[in-house]
Parts: structure tokens; C-alpha cells; sequence
């Protein structure tokens, strides 16, 4: 028996809501039109229940703000983010954030069917019934590839710009972090890529964190609070402050479990990427591990 109910709409709301996202993703996908006027004039008219002429007019601030062109997002000022992909995708990922913070947004039906619309958009690849709570954040957006089924939960934080992976039924918790980029301890500047792999069917629990580069096998889990340093083999629950295996489901004979997409131990990992060329192979401030010591 599920544990999830199914909720709908009125019809005329359903309808509404339906012509509202199919007209925005038809409008999205024209290569003719400016996704930032079409964005500003949306949060317009969302926001404000107005033309963005009339409110430029009337509150020239409010109207300043709706425009995806005066404002950044963090992932502008990163070296290593690819500036052309990013403006494609930073209207939607404008709209996304803003949207959040109406009823539209934060209604659970409407909220989820726009963000799988513009995430659609956004990502790398989207799979079937993709489900994305409100005020999640994502770095650039489009180093994310998300199977069927996947869940991400409130306030959960998706740094892709290394890339991340999630795999069919993923679900990542609520304020949960996903990372896929490190700072080397000698020296700030020098970051690396890795890219973070979460398996099919793995949970990343309540305010865990995954850290760059780590490959959670298929049905893995990681525990509330966790810290994710290195790489879960399947089925292995992980826990602590860093995750340790701790306990192993019992998976023998199962037949959803005869092969796997992620399994760790024979996983093919994509080469690590130096982000700032003042740190290539080459450099004088090339990190050191004699450098480092540990007492």
C-alpha cells in the first residue's frame, strides 16, 4: 500500500494552472524570445498582479528587482562556471527562486509542477516524475542529471558545478548538501571538480553532507547529520561525523537488486578538473600533501 495519497485540483484550477506553465515552457523553449523579459514581465504579473511598464513606473525598485539582468548569483562570480551555459539558464533559475517565495511557489501541487518545468530546462537531463520542493538551491543548475523518481526536499542544496548525479527513486532530505567542488587547505584559490554520484534508491537523510567526489551505491543511505567524506558500497547505511558503514540491509535474493546503476567498487569515475588555471600542473602552488600534517 503507498504511504502518499493523491491530490488534485479543481478542474478550472487545473486547467489555469496547466495554460499558465505549458504557455511559459513554449515560450521558454523559442529561441526568438528573451527569457528575461518574458521572466520579469511573469514575476510581474505574478507578484505584483501587473504590467512591468506599470510598475517600473510606479515602483521603479520593485521593478528593478524582477529584471534577471540586475541581479547575480553567486556561481557569476566562480572561475570555473561555464558564464555562456549559466546566462542561458539563469532567468529560469531566477524565476524558480522568486516563484518560491509567492503562494504559487509554495503551494505543493502548483510549486512542484513549475519547478519540474524549469528544471526541465535547466538540468542536464530530467527523468520521468521529478519532484522538487520549495526553496531548493542549486549552484549553476545545469551540471545536474536526475533519473525517475527523484526527490528533492525542502531547503536541500545542489552544488553541481563539478557535476552531480542522481540516480532513479534518489532522494535528497531536507537541508540536506550535495557538493562537488573542493578547496585545497594550502590555498583557497586552487579548487577542484569532482563530480558526486548518488545511486539509484539512495537517501541522503535530514542535514547531511556529501562531500565532492564521493559515489553512494545503489540503496545505500546516509544518516541524519551525517558527513559524507568517501565512497558507500550498496546497501550500506552510513552515520557519524565522518560516515562510517554502520549497517548493512539485507538485499540477498532480491530481484530489484541483481544489478545495480552505481556500485561503488567498479563505479567509472570522470577525471578530476583543476578550476583555476593559476593551479595547473605546473604551478609553484601545486598542493603539497608533505605540506600537510596531522597530529
Amino acid at each position: 500500500m503507498p504511504w502518499l495519497t493523491k491530490r488534485a485540483l479543481a478542474v478550472d484550477s487545473e486547467t489555469q494552472l496547466q495554460s499558465f506553465i505549458g504557455s511559459l515552457a513554449e515560450q521558454f523553449d523559442d529561441p526568438s524570445v528573451d527569457r528575461n523579459l518574458l521572466v520579469r514581465e511573469t514575476l510581474a504579473q505574478v507578484m505584483h498582479g501587473d504590467r512591468f511598464e506599470t510598475i517600473s513606473e510606479r515602483a521603479p525598485m520593485a521593478a528593478f528587482s524582477l529584471d534577471p539582468r540586475n541581479i547575480t548569483f553567486e556561481a557569476e562570480y566562480y572561475i570555473a562556471t561555464d558564464q555562456q551555459k549559466f546566462q542561458q539558464v539563469k532567468p529560469l533559475l531566477w524565476l524558480w527562486k522568486s516563484l518560491d517565495l509567492t503562494p504559487l511557489g509554495q503551494s505543493i501541487y502548483s510549486g512542484l509542477a513549475i519547478r519540474r518545468m524549469l528544471a526541465e530546462r535547466i538540468f542536464k537531463r530530467v527523468g520521468k516524475n521529478l519532484k522538487i520542493f520549495q526553496n531548493v538551491e542549486v549552484s549553476v543548475g545545469y551540471n545536474i542529471e536526475a533519473g525517475d523518481d527523484v526527490t528533492l526536499h525542502r531547503y536541500a542544496f545542489i552544488d553541481d558545478i563539478g557535476g552531480v548525479e542522481l540516480h532513479d527513486e534518489a532522494s535528497i532530505s531536507d537541508f540536506a548538501n550535495i557538493y562537488s567542488h573542493t578547496h585545497s587547505v594550502l590555498d583557497m584559490p586552487d579548487v577542484t571538480l569532482k563530480k558526486t554520484v548518488i545511486g539509484r534508491g539512495v537517501r541522503v537523510a535530514y542535514h547531511a553532507t556529501v562531500l565532492a567526489g564521493a559515489v553512494l551505491s545503489d540503496d545505500s543511505m546516509m544518516g541524519a547529520m551525517s558527513l559524507v567524506t568517501r565512497d558507500f558500497e550498496p546497501h550500506v547505511i552510513g552515520l557519524g561525523i565522518p560516515a562510517k558503514p554502520r549497517i548493512w540491509k539485507e538485499r540477498e535474493g532480491n530481484p530489484d537488486f541483481a544489478t545495480f546503476q552505481v556500485d561503488s567498487r567498479s563505479y567509472q569515475r570522470s577525471a578530476d578538473i583543476r578550476a583555476n588555471p593559476d593551479f595547473d600542473e605546473n604551478s609553484p602552488f601545486k598542493e603539497d600533501a608533505s605540506l600537510i600534517k596531522q597530529k
